[in-house]
């Protein structure tokens, strides 16, 4: 399967772990992030932090739900693979952060979906662009909020 993927970074003025415990903090998603509806974490590590989680989400064309299985293998940040579903095919994504030395930190946000229903190639990518942008932007505001 091959998938073009969206990838977008943005300089929030916090620290690395605000900015990590904030991408974390799934359960505080429908507050910030424009089209979640809502999230439940099935499953957590040792550490606490979310391996399985499911989200219902507003994809415009319609309300869908995934799953989620997060991954720690990144120094700096995270990844996540969707189990194939009703609404999702496949999706990966990732998180990665890095302190800026004038202060601050960049988060570079990748994003594939490829949906189990159809969607106009051009209509797809747009959506996942929009998807980025949105979380990034709510990452940013809620990070440099606390």
């Amino acid at each position: 399967m091959t998938m073009e993927g969206t990838v977008q970074s943005i300089e929030v003025s916090a620290d690395v772990q605000t900015i990590y415990g904030v991408a974390l903090d799934l359960e505080a998603y429908p507050k910030w992030a424009t089209g979640v509806k809502a999230v439940e974490i099935e499953e957590e590590d040792e550490q606490g932090r979310p391996l399985r989680v499911s989200f219902v989400a507003d994809a415009m064309i319609k309300e869908i739900t995934y799953t989620l299985l997060y991954h720690y293998d990144l120094e700096d940040g995270f990844s996540w693979i969707a189990e194939p579903g009703r609404d999702i095919k496949a999706m990966d994504g990732s998180y990665r952060f890095r302190a800026l030395e004038e202060g601050g930190t960049e988060v570079l946000y990748a994003l594939k979906v490829d949906p189990a229903f159809t969607v106009p190639g051009f209509l797809r990518r747009q959506a996942e662009k929009q998807i980025v942008s949105n979380a990034l932007r709510g990452l940013k505001k809620r990070a440099e909020a606390l």
